[in-house]
């Protein structure tokens, strides 16, 4: 009777079983490759047809709101059809597993897609982090350089600091002549206008501003715009009140934007994880059922069981 050897046992093992990893890491790289890819394109195709739509001409173009929603939308649609792409080239690349029983291999299929929906958010990230800095350095000189040339002021404070330093309105001369407006007594300093823009800074950070403050500030609009006292001291208060709410309502609007923002790529995420997921199962469906790939982009495959 033949005897069965240590080496006869290790030749009759399944193939899968002297595996050193069941996952397939070239399959896996070619589903987020291609993710990442489609996803540039995608986004690059986007910008371009929301940049078509919209004009810095009042009235003109979609309005802000539609565009927001416009952008939600192909980034959601985007980013999940990137990823179904991505998941189903992995699934359909990565080598069989015949020895398995079905839901076993449904699941590795899925855990392929996972990865290719990891792995393509870092490389996401990376290029993101690559070019953000170049790009943001740039749109930083652009910005800088037509702000220079336009004799603009980008400080947020800077237009309420010249509200507070106008002439007064013209007041009618005693014994009914002329009307006079009030003339500066002396030029603005550059270090005045600085110190005002502090104040009013700090003011709006600490949430009120302080009496010492509000006579220091009327003081000076009082000498610098000819302006009585007491109405100097209620410009500085409606001034003021003005650029606080201007500010904090910009600031909330930020803030809004950021927790929309973030909840929406969260959102989208899971959503592209569960597409992934899903595509790399019908990638090893295909696989293992030899569906041919031209009947799966040209729609015959829905023929078949899924």
């Amino acid at each position: 009777m033949a005897q069965v050897g240590p080496a006869s046992m290790a030749s009759a093992r399944p193939v899968e079983a002297m595996r050193a990893s069941f996952i397939d890491w070239g399959a896996i790289l070619a589903g987020a490759l291609t993710a990442a890819a489609l996803s540039f394109v995608f986004l690059t195709f986007g910008a371009a047809i929301g940049l078509s739509v919209v004009s810095p001409w009042p009235s003109s173009g979609v309005s802000a709101r539609t565009f927001s929603a416009l952008a939600v939308f192909w980034t959601l649609v985007q980013q999940i059809g990137a990823f179904l792409a991505g998941g189903y080239i992995a699934g359909r690349m990565r080598a069989g597993w015949a020895e398995l029983n079905a839901d076993e291999v449904e699941f590795r299929d899925g855990l392929h897609g996972a990865l290719v929906w990891a792995l393509g958010i870092c490389i996401g990230a990376a290029l993101l982090l690559a070019t953000a800095g170049a790009a943001t350095r740039a749109a930083t000189d652009l910005t800088s350089k037509a702000m220079s040339i336009a004799g603009l002021n980008t400080d947020p404070l800077a237009y309420y600091t010249d509200t507070l330093l106008r002439p007064g309105p013209a007041r009618p001369a005693a014994g009914g002549g002329v009307a006079q407006t009030p003339a500066r007594v002396e030029p603005v300093a550059p270090e005045t206008r600085a110190e005002i823009t502090r104040v009013v800074a700090r003011s709006i950070a600490n949430g009120s501003l302080s009496d010492p403050d509000k006579s220091y500030l009327a003081t000076i609009v009082a000498q610098r715009s000819g302006l009585p006292q007491a109405e100097a001291e209620k410009r500085v208060t409606d001034t003021y009140a003005e650029a606080n709410r201007v500010i904090r309502e910009a600031a909330n609007k930020a803030r809004r934007t950021a927790v929309l923002g973030g909840l929406i790529t969260g959102i989208s995420l899971m959503i592209s994880l569960a597409a992934a997921w899903w595509a790399a199962q019908r990638g090893g469906h295909h696989r293992d059922n030899s569906v041919p790939a031209t009947l799966v982009f040209f729609g015959s495959s829905l023929r078949r069981p899924w």
